[in-house]
């Protein structure tokens, strides 16, 4: 499987300050100094085939790591056949370009619990996401396919439940939203000790080399009693990014962190300032 040589930071899509499409994104990205970009495939996947080639090649020369969002239309535990058949494929759309473009990871939301039980769920996602990964690994065996940690608690995607998903499934790794962890845990899960039980739980059930290919999520966040209500910059949110940094540090952890704050390059600049001046 690919390695990153650290922990990079980027955006959730094309910057703000960008005038023009992803090729000058990549570009804007360099000259702001931020390592990677999430291609945003979440309304439809806005790449065409026979351009994925000078997405990688702008990719490769700003020395940019490439990763994607899928639909929001996605529900693997849907009652409705036909609806898990639509979301496995847009999963596979979005994961078929990004690999042409030489993407890291794909992140998606699986699904909701639906008044099913847990159990039930998880069972019936896993089976959409093992056929998923069986695709994947025609066309490539390095990409990952990454369900996030979801901020509502109506969600299927706890880091509990993802952990387990990809102990049962190869090629598969979870998407850690911290910013969503924190908002599902109705704002519990937000101390230095919390980012620290995440990430040990990592290292103890899927391994050390885990640490060192992350996709992680950060924004400032909202929430209510039913969890994310919706996406805050970060120093008016509650959410405390200053000690996840520390803990990411601590446990020496590479891989990507994509801001998904409203103002997305203005928090991906605080936070990898903010990381790089932690002592090791």
């Amino acid at each position: 499987m690919k390695k990153i040589d650290k922990l990079r930071f980027g955006t959730a899509g094309i910057p703000t300050c960008t005038k023009g499409d992803t090729l000058q994104g990549i570009k804007d990205l360099r000259k702001l100094n931020l390592d990677s970009f999430e291609l945003e495939f979440v309304h439809s996947v806005n790449i065409k085939e026979d351009k994925a080639d000078l997405v990688k090649e702008a990719a490769k020369k700003n020395n940019i790591i490439l990763t994607a969002h899928g639909s929001y239309y996605v529900n693997l535990s849907s009652f409705d056949k036909k609806k898990i058949e639509a979301s496995k494929k847009r999963i596979l759309d979005a994961t078929k370009i990004l690999f042409l473009c030489g993407g890291h990871s794909v992140c998606f939301h699986a699904g909701f619990y639906g008044g099913q039980q847990p159990e039930k769920v998880f069972e019936k996602i896993k089976e959409g996401v093992k056929d998923i990964a069986k695709q994947v690994k025609e066309f490539d065996k390095d990409l990952w396919i990454s369900p996030e940690v979801s901020g509502k608690i109506s969600q299927f995607g706890s880091v509990d439940e993802l952990i387990k998903l990809s102990q049962e499934i190869e090629q598969v790794m979870p998407c850690i939203d911290f910013s969503h962890n924190f908002a599902r845990s109705i704002g519990q899960a937000n101390k230095l000790e919390d980012f620290r039980e995440v990430l040990n739980k990592i290292k103890n059930n899927l391994g050390k080399e885990y640490l060192e290919r992350m996709h992680i999520h950060i924004a400032g966040i909202e929430y209510g009693d039913k969890g994310e209500k919706n996406h805050l910059i970060l120093k008016e949110s509650k959410f405390n990014y200053k000690d996840l940094l520390k803990v990411l540090k601590e446990f020496k952890c590479k891989g990507v962190v994509t801001c998904e704050s409203p103002n997305i390059e203005k928090d991906a600049l605080l936070l990898q300032e903010y990381y790089k001046k932690i002592k090791a």
